[in-house]
């Protein structure tokens, strides 16, 4: 058997992920797909159409003559 077939590179390139890896990633992949898919934060929901009361108050235009 060449030295290289026993050597740290050739394990690390060709490698089999044990189990337990292969099943978190898959896990990890579901959790991020499934996150995207059904988020719960609709932006529509939180869209101001405009300045509401307070701002008019704060801005209203006092003692101008036309």
């Amino acid at each position: 058997m060449s030295p290289f077939l026993k050597s740290h590179v050739f394990r690390a390139l060709f490698a089999i992920p044990s189990r337990g890896r292969v099943l978190d990633a898959m896990a990890q992949r579901w959790r991020r797909l499934t996150g995207l898919l059904f988020d719960p934060y609709r932006p529509e929901l939180h869209y101001m159409r405009g300045p509401g009361p307070k701002w008019r108050e704060k801005h209203a235009r006092t003692g101008f003559a036309r």
